[in-house]
């Protein structure tokens, strides 16, 4: 799976493989349905190419996206194609490192706590169903992998708040 011949330009700082990420999953893609491969395997081939570079923002994400990044299914494989990466390119392993200790000291339910609000709730408390309850619910876990929010009536005064009754923001 090699995105980066597909994609090598010579810039003038240095030299640049854009978009080998996507030419990356595409050839994979194409691998793993010529050789069969159960769609179970290839998605987490084409997830663990898809989510390679990520790695390199990860001292930058706050706080929710990177629960996220850590929670992602088999995060493991993901980890330690990112240490081989790492050893076979530039030897540079801060963002393996940061990764590793971050996953390592965080509990599995600060990553995936207990929803602080359902939908039954918003309704409850008026809201309509629709595709809002999504963007709702979406920034109520934000702010609690955040640490901005710890418990439901904390959820509900920002909900009222960012998402108020009467509007389709």
């Amino acid at each position: 799976m090699r995105g980066k011949p597909a994609t090598f330009r010579k810039a003038p700082d240095r030299i640049r493989f854009d978009k080998h990420v996507d030419v990356g999953v595409k050839i994979a893609e194409g691998i793993c349905q010529r050789l069969h491969f159960p769609n179970e395997d290839t998605e987490q081939i084409i997830a663990l190419v898809n989510n390679h570079m990520r790695f390199m923002d990860a001292m930058r994400m706050n706080e929710s996206t990177l629960k996220k990044f850590l929670r992602m299914p088999k995060f493991e494989e993901h980890l330690e194609l990112h240490r081989l990466d790492c050893l076979a390119s530039n030897g540079k392993m801060g963002s393996y490192d940061f990764v590793k200790q971050k996953l390592d000291s965080m509990p599995p339910e600060a990553m995936r706590p207990a929803p602080l609000v359902t939908g039954d709730q918003l309704i409850a408390a008026g809201y309509e169903p629709g595709p809002r309850f999504k963007a709702i619910l979406a920034a109520v876990e934000d702010a609690q992998l955040e640490n901005r929010l710890t418990n439901s009536e904390e959820a509900m005064v920002f909900i009222r708040r960012e998402f108020p009754l009467g509007t389709s923001n």
